[in-house]
């Protein structure tokens, strides 16, 4: 388990890369508390309903497609009861969790993705969440000017805009799926007809036919720079389509439509083109594909 540890305000916090994402020990974080152990403030954290609500909706924004659904609403019915309370093992073993890592030992600790350690440190300590942004910050600029330029660049253009498509596939779950097991896969579901329109292969098909991917990638980490583009673009698209209560079979004929064309612009662009050479160059540097 290799670790760094940055320095914030005085407190040494242990870092871990995790299937190439920032992981943060918040074990650590929680020991300036002014009272009790850190796993009383942990365990406090994790206990509220905001809190798990919040878990939830990061996993599926995360393409976690083992993320069990049910599990989650059977926590998110319960928590916040007087006679119920939930510990990180719980969480993981009952959702299949992947933002969550939680090692034992003398030198273990609750690990999470960066993006819920922020959201633990502004429910924690204010002050030492803006710290922690600055720092932060600060170590991914150096880690920029030493490569030249981040080409994870190219999975954030995606990422950017699946928030707006998770939000309009939720709202359009219907009534007698949601809590259900059929919620998860409707979500599935929706996300994969961008896959099939964009890449001609479902999630689930594309693992089978590339058995030796790295743990926790998937088609998009393999994508063209223009095909991140227009990725990002029809999920925003297809927000609106949900808002506008198109039906399926619209929906599909129309971002078809919309992705072949913005395709032949695109692939004309010098601007996209000089974009891909960059992007191919970091990964070469840093030892990527």
């Amino acid at each position: 388990m290799a670790t760094k540890k940055i320095d914030i305000k005085g407190v040494p916090v242990r870092t871990m890369m995790i299937d190439g994402q920032d992981y943060i020990c918040i074990t650590d974080i929680a020991k300036i508390g002014k009272r009790g152990e850190p796993r009383f403030a942990i365990q406090n954290y994790l206990n509220r309903k905001n809190t798990i609500e919040y878990f939830g909706l990061w996993e599926q924004m995360n393409h976690n497609e083992n993320f069990n659904v049910v599990g989650f609403h059977n926590i998110r019915n319960e928590i916040g009861s007087n006679n119920y309370t939930i510990s990180f093992k719980d969480w993981i073993g009952d959702t299949n969790a992947i933002g969550v890592k939680s090692f034992a030992g003398r030198y273990g600790g609750t690990y999470v993705h960066i993006d819920i350690g922020l959201h633990f440190t502004a429910w924690f300590d204010v002050e030492f969440n803006l710290y922690f942004i600055k720092e932060f910050q600060r170590l991914k600029t150096d880690e920029i000017k030493r490569l030249g330029e981040p080409f994870d660049v190219s999975r954030l253009m995606s990422k950017g805009t699946f928030p707006l498509l998770s939000e309009g596939i939720k709202e359009s779950i219907p009534k007698r799926e949601k809590g259900t097991k059929k919620e998860g896969i409707y979500f599935a579901s929706e996300v994969d007809m961008i896959n099939v329109i964009l890449f001609g292969t479902t999630a689930k098909q594309w693992k089978k036919e590339n058995p030796k991917r790295k743990s926790g990638e998937n088609m998009r980490d393999y994508a063209t720079t223009t095909e991140l583009l227009i990725l990002s673009a029809l999920q925003a698209l297809n927000e609106r389509l949900l808002k506008w209560d198109c039906d399926r079979e619209q929906r599909f004929n129309l971002l078809t439509e919309a992705a072949n064309d913005w395709k032949e612009i695109l692939n004309n662009k010098k601007s996209i083109q000089e974009l891909t050479k960059r992007i191919i160059k970091q990964k070469k540097l840093k030892g990527g594909k």
